[in-house]
């Protein structure tokens, strides 16, 4: 069975890495973007299994690179954690409700947190896949 890929895609290269570590040991690929135009290029032509995103970046904003990828059929249905220091209510009722995102995450989060949401948006979108 091939690894689960993630794309993260995060101005912050040491939230990339923090993230690369924890989920490694979990025995998933992830796969960094430095920005969102970058983020959008590489799940294009990666098609991961989710994305990880970043809303505050300085090249393209986390909420403009979702709107592209949903406007996109063939990237519409990739799962998508939005991983933010956000971490206002209004800004995860957005995300949630208004976006439709598949989990909110704040910064910081703990190993634990992250893990638990990948885990459980991938089972989501496996049950849903399956049936």
């Amino acid at each position: 069975m091939p690894a689960v890929r993630i794309v993260c895609i995060e101005d912050d290269p040491q939230i990339i890495e923090l993230v690369r570590t924890i989920l490694g040991r979990k025995g998933y690929q992830v796969i960094g973007a430095a920005g969102g135009q970058e983020g959008l290029t590489l799940v294009q032509a990666q098609r991961p299994d989710l994305i990880l995103l970043d809303l505050m970046m300085p090249d393209l904003d986390g909420w403009e690179v979702y709107r592209r990828l949903k406007e996109d059929p063939l990237l519409a249905p990739l799962p998508v954690i939005v991983v933010t220091a956000r971490a206002q209510d209004i800004d995860r009722v957005l995300g949630l409700h208004v976006a439709h995102v598949d989990d909110y995450l704040s910064k910081p989060f703990t190993p634990k947190q992250l893990t638990e949401s990948v885990d459980r948006v991938l089972a989501r979108r496996r049950a849903t896949s399956s049936g």
